[in-house]
Parts: structure tokens; sequence; C-alpha cells
């Protein structure tokens, strides 16, 4: 665990789920999406795929931090006049879900594991677009840890970061750790993509690491830099058959973390 301590939250946590075996964390850009809805905005209604990726990759080098990159690529989407609105819009026609997703969740929901989405982008985005993909009864139903938006009388909007003062905007070790000090933690089981999950990368016990077509999994690159165990996958429905081989005791956390892929 880490020695540095927790960064302040500016929003408030869902409780913890004391009393469950296993617990469900995941990312969901990228991840649980088969788009990032930022990077999306981003490449089409900002500053461009070239100049977003020269940002996470100085993310990825230390060089810059996720907060700022990530301020920096929304605020060309304000500035080039795409209002809250119009962005939520866009997002809902063309951001589609992983196509092992619903069966993933439907799994959970019978076995009574909670699903957390612990996200660094916009709490409302991710209502939006959630709700048109899996209907509103369960996207209301699943807990969504995430950053908030500013949005102003002029039209224009700022993201509201959970954890101002964190490098990452919003540190997503701290949706896990505090599990660690329960007496009976549960197992926990950590989904992401990219840049933003960085910062929970060493903390779940079964780290998921998704392997996309597009070239863009700086996790893994960054998992592979810090030798950090982690499991490949490239849809959930493959991610799937793991969680539930240790659900059900046929494999240990190790040995699903040695075997390297879904």
């Amino acid at each position: 665990m880490s020695s540095e301590p927790a960064p302040e939250s500016t929003l408030p946590y869902p409780p913890l789920h004391k009393d469950k075996k296993f617990v469900v964390l995941s990312d969901w850009d990228g991840t649980i999406t088969n788009y990032d809805s930022n990077d999306y905005m981003t490449d089409n209604l900002g500053f461009g795929r070239e100049k977003r990726r020269e940002g996470n990759m100085e993310i990825l080098s230390g060089r810059t931090t996720f907060r700022d990159a990530f301020r920096e690529m929304l605020e060309s989407v304000v500035k080039n006049g795409h209002t809250f609105d119009e962005c939520k819009e866009v997002l809902k026609k063309n951001i589609k879900l992983d196509t092992g997703f619903k069966d993933f969740y439907r799994y959970c929901k019978e076995n009574d594991i909670p699903v957390i989405i612990v996200s660094s982008g916009m709490a409302p985005l991710i209502r939006a677009v959630l709700s048109n993909l899996i209907g509103e009864e369960d996207a209301q139903e699943i807990e969504i840890i995430s950053n908030d938006v500013d949005v102003k009388s002029d039209g224009t909007w700022e993201i509201k970061y959970r954890h101002p003062t964190s490098g990452f905007g919003h540190d997503k070790s701290q949706a896990i750790l505090p599990y660690r000090l329960l007496p009976n933690p549960p197992t926990l089981f950590f989904f992401g993509d990219g840049v933003s999950d960085m910062s929970a990368a060493r903390h779940a016990d079964v780290l998921f690491v998704k392997i996309k077509p597009d070239g863009e999994n700086d996790l893994a690159a960054y998992c592979r830099r810090e030798a950090i165990p982690h499991i490949e996958f490239t849809d959930f429905g493959g991610a799937l058959g793991v969680v539930r081989s240790v659900v059900n005791g046929e494999r240990g956390v190790e040995e699903v973390l040695q075997a390297g892929k879904a």
C-alpha cells in the first residue's frame, strides 16, 4: 500500500461493499466502451488525434501529468465552440459497448458481484452514454466514481477533478485502497486500458489490461515497463472466463496472473 497521504477528494465516494467476496472495478472509456469518449471528442471536436497522442506519450514518459494534459485536451473542445450538451449527443451516437460487457455484467449481477465504474471522465457523460447502451435501470444500478463537470452560464464548460491536487486529477487507487483495510477484504478485479489507469495498476488483486486494435495500448506498455503482473484481454467475453474460474475456486489469483492472457 502506498505510504503517501491520500489526496483530498472534492466529490463523495459510495459506501464500500464490506460483505462481498469479489468486487469488480473498471475504467469506462476504451475499456467498457469501444472508444474513449474523451479521445473521441478531442480527435473530432478538439485539436485532433496527433496532438492528443503526443500528450499521452508525455504522460507515459512522466514529462507531464494526466491532469494537465487531459484538461488541455478538453479545453480544445470548448475553444472550438462545442457545448456540453452537444458533446453528450455526439457521444451517444458514436460510442458503443465492448461486445462482451452485457454478458459480463449479467454474470456479476447474478453472482452478487458489484461492478463499479472508476473513470477519469465526467459523470454526466458516462451516465448519458451508459443509459443509452444498457438501459436506464441497469445504468442507475452501476456505481460511478469519476470526475464531474462545471457548466457555466455562457455555455462553456470545464472538468471538475475529483482530486485536483493529484497529478492524476482522479487518483483511481483511492477507489481500491480502502478495501485493503477491511477485516475481510474482497478479491478485487480491476479493468483498464490507458494512462488514466496507471494510478490503479499496482493495487488490484487481478489487473486486466485491454489490448485494442488501434495500437493505443498505453497501460499495457506501462505495466510491461514497470513489471506489474496483469492479464491482457481483448473483450469482456474473454475476461469473463477468467473471473468465473476465480469466483468458482477453480484457479487462484496467482495462477491466472501467471497465464497473462484471457
